[in-house]
C-alpha cells in the first residue's frame, strides 16, 4: 500500500460476545457493515491485537481511497496501542486515522462526523489520543444519548440497546458506513454537509 493513500478505519467496542449488543460496541458494528462491502472477513493482524481488513473504499470498478478497517482486540480503554502500532505498520499519520464510536450527547439516532476535539470521557478516545500523542484524528460520532433517569453513564453504556432501538440500529450502522465512504473519498466538508444531522 503506498503510505500517503491509506486510511485507518477503527471501529470502537469491547471485544467477545457479552459486550456484542451494547450501545458501546456500535463503532464495531460499522466497520462489520463496512468490511461487508469490501467482501472480506476480518483477519489477525501480524502486530497482534487487532483484526482488519485491507481493500479500497468505492463503487466496483471505481478504485477509491486504500483503507484498514480495524477492530482493536483489547478493552476499550486499552485499544490505543493496538491502533498506534497499525498506524505505525501502515505509514498513517493521525489526520487519516477514523475513529467510529457512540457518543452521548448526540441523541439515538442522529450522528456526526468531525476532526479532532475533546474525549468527553469517553475511554476509547482517551486510549486513542494518549497513545497517538494527539486529538487530531476524524471521528464519525454515531448518537445514543443519555440515560434515563438516575442510571449510570457506564451501565447504560454497557447495556443492550432496547428492543425498540433494535429496529433502527442497522440503518445507523449503514447511515454511519456511509458517511466513513464519503469522508474518505470526498472529504470533511462534503461529508458535514451530507451527514451531520
Amino acid at each position: 500500500m503506498a503510505a500517503a493513500e491509506v486510511w485507518l478505519v477503527v471501529g470502537l467496542g469491547n471485544p467477545g460476545p457479552k459486550y456484542a449488543g451494547n450501545r458501546h460496541n456500535v463503532g464495531y458494528h460499522v466497520t462489520e457493515e463496512l468490511a461487508e462491502r469490501l467482501g472480506s472477513p476480518f483477519r489477525s493482524h501480524k502486530t497482534g491485537r487487532a483484526d482488519v481488513v485491507e481493500g479500497r473504499i468505492g463503487a466496483p470498478g471505481t478504485p477509491g481511497p486504500r483503507v484498514v478497517l480495524v477492530r482493536p482486540r483489547s478493552y476499550m480503554n486499552e485499544l490505543g496501542g493496538p491502533v498506534k502500532a497499525l498506524a505505525t505498520f501502515y505509514k498513517v499519520p493521525a489526520e487519516r486515522i477514523v475513529a467510529v464510536h457512540d457518543e452521548l450527547d448526540i441523541p439515538f439516532g442522529t450522528m456526526r462526523v468531525k476532526l479532532g476535539g475533546g474525549d468527553n470521557g469517553h475511554n476509547g478516545l482517551k486510549s486513542l489520543r494518549s497513545s497517538l500523542g494527539t486529538g487530531e484524528f476524524h471521528r464519525v460520532r454515531i448518537g445514543v444519548g443519555r440515560p434515563p433517569g438516575r442510571q449510570e453513564v457506564a451501565d447504560f453504556l454497557l447495556s443492550d440497546y432496547t428492543a425498540a432501538e433494535r429496529k433502527e440500529v442497522p440503518l445507523q450502522v449503514v447511515i454511519a458506513a456511509d458517511a466513513v465512504e464519503s469522508l474518505l473519498s470526498e472529504g470533511l466538508e462534503q461529508t458535514q454537509q451530507k451527514f451531520n444531522s
